[in-house]
């Protein structure tokens, strides 16, 4: 009896110290999860149950359970990599067959997918042409194609026209300053993508009115156009339409070099005349040129921008989170990455920093959870368990020797 009770101690044991040993040597293992064995005893029994004096028979192995309690972060500088601060789990597709993974070391495949080493790619919503994210769940691509210009259309000028100017007398020139009071200009862009220069003369004409025009590449494109502002300085009426609205707009004009027709529409909503000097104190507008892709950004709450040499961003995806109702009912396939199964429950997959779901840190990977002294305490331990089932087996053996050398 002692025997099979001690057999089933040792067996236990060595259970116990291979579970302590597997956690030992993935205490490097990015993403990886601690392991533990639990233990239940054993006892005969019938349909009527066991007697009140009935001795164990030993012990089995009731299950090995992993902990998912979360890893240290540790930085690095790919911004690809990618670790999870809570709960959930990167969803990956492995060949159409959805795993789920906490490692996060991640890169472009030569297809531009986001993958990980062995191939597997990492999924998220989808993002469409204009860079709105949509909530299809799909394998995350990364384009490296250029991005496409974007013609000017729209300008804001916050300036500050002064009260104190004084109206020229001569008719106005744009080829001779003393015509007007003061000129301001930028660069915009037409639908390939070439530059123009875009040029805005105001000249006083009145107590509190003013004329502005545009020019572009030394050309009218617009104006006069009149603003009118009241004795508090802020602008009242534009062309004699009181404000809002506070834009004026150009004719259409083609730009030259076969680019579409432009239509320039300028907001001065927030232009002054102030008893100050003239500037400007913003000047904004919606056009750019052609852009190549310089790098990739991933926020936290898993927005994947593409940057590129025009100073532009697009969205071009999301990664999700996955989490489960009972994680511990994952089945571990290697790799550090699970399946869901019946126990763990559906996979709830949502977006990061939503519901119950961590946030993503980007330029990082989460650390193995395993404590390495706790492990080697617990193989100490577990060592002496091995040792003293043993010495149960030995000195069973005594007895049964002293039992048979009767005589």
């Amino acid at each position: 009896m002692a025997f099979n009770t001690s057999i089933s101690g040792l067996n236990a044991a060595s259970s116990d110290l291979n579970v302590v040993g597997n956690n030992i040597a993935n205490s490097s293992t990015n993403g990886f999860k601690a392991s533990r064995a639990e233990f239940a005893d054993v006892y005969p029994a019938s349909n009527l149950g066991t007697g009140a004096n009935t001795v164990g028979s030993g012990v089995n192995v009731a299950a090995i359970t992993q902990q998912f309690s979360q890893g240290n972060v540790s930085f690095t500088n790919n911004n690809l990599d990618l670790a999870i601060n809570g709960t959930g789990f990167f969803r990956m597709s492995d060949s159409g067959a959805i795993i789920y993974s906490r490692a996060g070391a991640f890169g472009l495949d030569r297809t531009g997918y986001i993958s990980n080493s062995q191939g597997q790619h990492l999924t998220g919503y989808l993002a469409d042409t204009s860079g709105n994210i949509t909530g299809a769940l799909g394998d995350l691509q990364i384009s490296t194609a250029d991005l496409a210009p974007q013609a000017t259309s729209t300008m804001t000028l916050g300036i500050n026209l002064d009260a104190a100017a004084t109206a020229p007398a001569v008719a106005f020139s744009p080829t001779n300053p003393a015509t007007y009071n003061n000129a301001t200009s930028t660069t915009i862009y037409d639908s390939l993508g070439s530059t123009h220069l875009a040029t805005m003369y105001y000249r006083k004409t009145a107590a509190n009115t003013w004329d502005t025009y545009l020019y572009v590449d030394g050309t009218l494109r617009d104006g006069p156009d009149t603003l009118v502002f009241s004795s508090a300085g802020a602008l009242s009426t534009v062309n004699g339409v009181a404000v809002p609205p506070s834009t004026v707009t150009s004719a259409a004009f083609s730009p030259g070099g076969g680019a579409a027709n432009m239509t320039l529409a300028l907001d001065y909503g927030t232009a002054t005349q102030f008893g100050s000097a003239f500037g400007v104190n913003s000047m904004t507008q919606n056009g750019f040129t052609t852009g190549r892709l310089s790098g990739v950004d991933i926020d936290q709450s898993g927005v994947l921008f593409a940057r590129y040499t025009n100073g532009q961003s697009k969205a071009q995806g999301q990664v999700v989170l996955s989490n489960f109702a009972n994680p511990q009912g994952l089945r571990p396939l290697g790799h550090t990455s699970w399946a869901e199964t019946y126990t763990s429950g559906s996979a709830l997959t949502g977006a990061p920093a939503t519901a119950s779901l961590g946030v993503i840190q980007s330029g990082a990977l989460e650390d193995s959870n395993v404590n390495l002294t706790e492990q080697l305490v617990h193989m100490i331990v577990a060592q002496r368990n091995f040792q003293a089932n043993a010495q149960v087996i030995t000195t069973e053996n005594a007895i049964t020797q002293s039992i048979i050398n009767l005589r």
